[in-house]
């Protein structure tokens, strides 16, 4: 961004801590600093933040700030972390500390990720996203030219991609083990709702007006959505995921992982269409208790690609699969003409059915010809940032896609409605209403990205 055009983005925010001065280090032209360590700061402290901060930053970067709007909930980070500058408002961190943050990691809620992520990559900075990487199409779109336009390294924070079973799923489908794939079929048991789970449900929308906590800034936790929303505790701390304003559900944040092995394996891109089975009628805004999602995907020279993803209604196992059972928990399977890949929920520990053609193939499975990460997926971005490693394997140009698939579901499941998706003009065909969950209504003061279109 223009210095200008960021003060007025600021007009009006305030500081939760007053930052102190902190070393910078310039990164050179092969993304290595000086002293081998970057300047990282954390939007989104508490949750998947804590996380991510504790999956290496802490340990091997400097953590130069922390920004929550929910004290209470980044608790815990701060006490650990007592001499870390803390901020309630990302805008006022990243202006503040402009010149000595390297590369940014973001663990907000679905509906922030595009801000936060935009306004950091405008200003420079290497971003880690977490999943799924905004909350709509068009965010997606412009954070993938984004990438591009700003030259810096990005990842999203479905970490199975940086692990084993993407790379075997790939691997052994282009060997031909299974044959030419018929179908994907995935299952997530999910969502669970209840105290101490990611969904909830109000007895009523829109939920009765509460008393804001002290430890909470609720309206910079709105961000861009609407402004005029009462604060109720039923969305937080995590179980915003169950109201579509500001997650995406089941689908939404558990797509990222499961379809990922999949969606890699086959080179699939946008689905052509997307229909909910047996929709679910529930008050509106709401995720459902469950749901069935089936999506075509377009392929060059054979038949679209059906993928059914399902919640709480566990496949049928069909005995062409080869498989004896579905088995527990959540789960992928690409369906071949002589047998199925199947793996877990993170797209990880994959195997082949059914038990003859394991037997038949076990001995003289393919060389492993994808490169391995060393490290997990935060590792992977900070080496790629440093120059010591490739370009991360979720990077926007991959996860803005994968996201995009999962997101063409996420509309056709909360409407209800039959979805025809022209992936070139970004446009649903079939009902032009449908067009306004591609691109969502942004509060006064909250756009960007435009000028990239």
């Amino acid at each position: 961004m223009q210095n200008v055009n960021r003060r007025t983005f600021l007009k009006g925010a305030t500081v939760a801590t007053a930052a102190s001065i902190l070393p910078t280090f310039a990164i050179g032209k092969s993304g290595a600093s000086a002293n081998r360590k970057l300047n990282v700061a954390v939007i989104g402290a508490g949750g998947r933040g804590r996380f991510l901060i504790n999956g290496g930053l802490a340990a091997n970067e400097n953590l130069v700030a922390f920004c929550d709007v929910d004290e209470a909930n980044a608790a815990p980070t701060y006490k650990d972390y007592p001499d870390v500058p803390r901020y309630t408002d990302f805008r006022v961190m990243l202006d503040a500390l402009d010149k000595q943050i390297d590369a940014v990691a973001i663990a907000t809620p679905d509906h922030t990720h595009f801000v936060a992520t935009y306004t950091a990559m405008a200003m420079g900075k290497h971003v880690l996203t977490e999943k799924p990487l905004a909350h709509n199409v068009w965010q997606v779109r412009t954070l993938r030219k984004a990438a591009k336009r700003f030259k810096v390294v990005t990842q999203m924070g479905n970490q199975g991609h940086a692990q084993e079973g993407v790379r075997l799923q790939r691997e052994w489908y282009e060997a031909g083990i299974i044959g030419d794939a018929k179908e994907v079929v995935i299952y997530n048991n999910g969502p669970r709702f209840g105290p101490g789970m990611h969904f909830n449900r109000p007895g009523r929308t829109p939920p009765t007006s509460q008393a804001v906590p002290a430890t909470l800034d609720w309206d910079l936790w709105k961000g861009p959505t609407d402004g005029s929303v009462k604060y109720n505790e039923v969305y937080l701390p995590k179980t915003w995921r169950g109201f579509y304003s500001y997650g995406n559900g089941q689908l939404g944040d558990w797509a990222c992982h499961t379809f990922d092995g999949p969606f890699f394996a086959l080179g699939l891109g946008a689905p052509s269409e997307a229909v909910s089975i047996e929709p679910e009628k529930v008050m509106p805004g709401l995720v459902p208790w469950r749901s069935s999602i089936q999506l075509m995907f377009p392929r060059k020279g054979k038949d679209p690609l059906k993928v059914t993803w399902n919640e709480t209604y566990e496949p049928k196992v069909e005995p062409s699969w080869g498989m004896k059972e579905w088995g527990r928990g959540t789960k992928s399977v690409i369906v071949g003409e002589k047998g199925c890949i199947a793996a877990q929920g993170y797209s990880n520990s994959p195997r082949i059915h059914s038990e003859e053609l394991w037997k038949e193939v076990r001995e003289n499975l393919p060389e492993k010809s994808i490169p391995r990460i060393k490290g997990n997926h935060i590792a992977e971005w900070v080496n790629a940032i440093k120059g010591d490693g490739p370009t991360p394997g979720s990077n926007f140009d991959y996860a803005a896609q994968l996201t995009e698939a999962a997101l063409i579901g996420v509309i056709a499941q909360k409407t209800g409605e039959r979805v025809e998706w022209d992936a070139k003009k970004m446009r649903i065909t079939n009902d032009d209403t449908l067009n306004q969950y591609v691109k969502e209504p942004v509060r006064r003061g909250w756009e960007m990205g435009e000028e990239l279109w």
